[in-house]
């Protein structure tokens, strides 16, 4: 087992650190090209491009992803959490190299397609390896953490690219970009010293390796129950799913004991609502928006579009502190209503063509960036990795995040022709979609707040097969404690 950052809080820390980084990496790469669209200098070298040829430029970071996350459906369970995470790196590593370099647009956009490679098997792995390394009681708010990073990244591209418009000359531009550089090494470095997933390690049939990086995230002795207990439960996974057939490729789509395939479209389409909120035309286009939309200059709509973006993680917050405790079903649902009144709000604020009441819809978008930062923002991501069986998990996850960069594709791809064409029409078509998101949650999504990932299958189970769990739960004063016992048997 490799491990360089000793046992406890030291080697927690340092998955930490691994996984927001890469997360914080992921919302910088999505926001740095956004801020750089108006900007003069790149628009002159790429010669003022048309709004189709910036849509396909900026989207083809998207198709990039989606390739990244059929990758990982194909390696991630081969490669294990770690070396997947090593390869998104180095992806993203050439692909900012390359479009740090541009001088045209075709090289420009293999730049975007390379890192978004790299960018769709980081998003494929991240939240699963994180997932699968901590407790029950935290994984709601960890992951939810790892979110927020995307929101700090997001917000410290628009920054940078906002500081950097005052910049003459191509580094206003390309140095931007060129940043990327600097978290991908961080991250490479840091993964370097953690260990494997214990549930990957087990499922190869390495379990006492499995066993001792429990003991060792959790600072435990091997005998200790919490241990046997979650070796026990992940054995007893692994033999109803193994006895499914779940491990295999055509496995993701067939009806089973375990739900696999209805579990797997679940997690695709918690993905489809996290892009079809509208959040693409917000994070990528918001200064366009300013400027087209409001009337606004390109310098005031850089400004105006950064505090805008500061909204993502100041909502994310509240999740990032107790998602746990507020569930997922209601925080999603509440999300997308409120969500949904935002878009109406900003259409019909558009929709008079006057200078005033264009402005005043900035104050929607305000309120939409908060919301969308506490809710759904945050609970698809959460729900992909817990609500899928083990065997399936890698792939599962992978089908899921290309559900994401599959629609941020579309999306990102058609919205500037939407702006320019039908303009502040472009908000209904989220309002009806966020609105009809709240029914659907309500009637089919389960509730996994506070759940192992092993009593997540009891959802999906029938009575006689599930997974009997006794277990001593965390309070909030224990959870820094390694007293908590565990024990799992499987019912004959």
């Amino acid at each position: 087992m490799r491990n360089c950052y000793g046992r406890g809080k030291p080697l927690q820390a340092a998955i930490y650190a691994a996984c927001l980084s890469a997360f914080l990496f992921f919302g910088y790469d999505q926001g740095v090209f956004s801020g750089i669209l108006q900007n003069e200098h790149w628009l002159n070298q790429f010669n003022h491009p048309q709004p189709v040829i910036v849509g396909i430029t900026v989207s083809s970071y998207c198709l990039g992803a989606l390739t990244g996350c059929i990758t990982s459906f194909f390696v991630g369970d081969i490669l294990g959490r770690r070396r997947m995470i090593w390869m998104a790196m180095g992806f993203v590593i050439v692909g900012a190299s390359l479009q740090t370099s541009a001088y045209n647009l075709p090289h420009l956009i293999i730049g975007r397609v390379i890192t978004g490679i790299g960018t769709g098997i980081d998003s494929s792995t991240v939240p699963m390896y994180q997932s699968e390394l901590c407790k029950k009681e935290w994984r709601g708010r960890i992951v939810a953490w790892e979110i927020w990073f995307i929101g700090i990244g997001i917000t410290l591209a628009y920054w940078i690219d906002y500081g950097f418009s005052f910049v003459a000359g191509e580094a206003a531009w390309r140095t931007p970009i060129a940043l990327q550089l600097v978290f991908a090494v961080i991250v490479t470095c840091i993964v370097w010293g953690l260990p494997e997933s214990p549930r990957w390690l087990a499922k190869r049939g390495r379990e006492e390796e499995a066993a001792e990086v429990i003991c060792a995230v959790f600072d435990l002795r091997r005998d200790d129950p919490y241990v046997q207990g979650e070796i026990q439960a992940i054995r007893a996974a692994l033999a109803i799913e193994t006895s499914e057939g779940t491990e295999g490729i055509t496995a993701m789509f067939k009806k089973d004991l375990l739900q696999t395939r209805w579990r797997v479209l679940l997690a695709w389409f918690g993905l489809f609502m996290n892009q079809w909120s509208g959040i693409n035309l917000v994070v990528y286009y918001m200064p366009t928006v300013l400027v087209v939309n409001v009337g606004m200059s390109a310098t005031q709509a850089q400004l105006i579009a950064g505090f805008v973006e500061l909204m993502f993680p100041v909502g994310n917050t509240l999740p990032a502190l107790a998602l746990d405790r507020l569930g997922r079903k209601r925080t999603m649902m509440v999300g997308c209503a409120i969500l949904s009144g935002c878009m109406l709000c900003i259409s019909v604020l558009l929709s008079f063509g006057k200078p005033k009441t264009s402005a005043a819809s900035i104050a929607f978008f305000f309120l939409y960036m908060l919301v969308f930062g506490a809710t759904v923002n945050v609970v698809p991501w959460v729900w992909g990795p817990e609500i899928l069986p083990l065997e399936a998990r890698s792939r599962g996850v992978a089908i899921s995040v290309s559900s994401h960069w599959m629609w941020n594709f579309c999306i990102v791809m058609i919205t500037p022709v939407l702006i320019s064409s039908i303009g502040w029409k472009t908000y209904l078509i989220f309002m009806i979609l966020l609105a009809s998101f709240v029914p659907i949650v309500y009637f089919f999504y389960p509730e996994t707040s506070g759940l192992s990932l092993e009593e997540v299958d009891n959802l999906f189970l029938p009575a006689d097969r599930q997974i009997q769990v006794s277990s001593l739960h965390y309070g909030e004063d224990d959870l820094a404690k390694d007293s908590t016992a565990s024990h799992y048997t499987e019912k004959v």
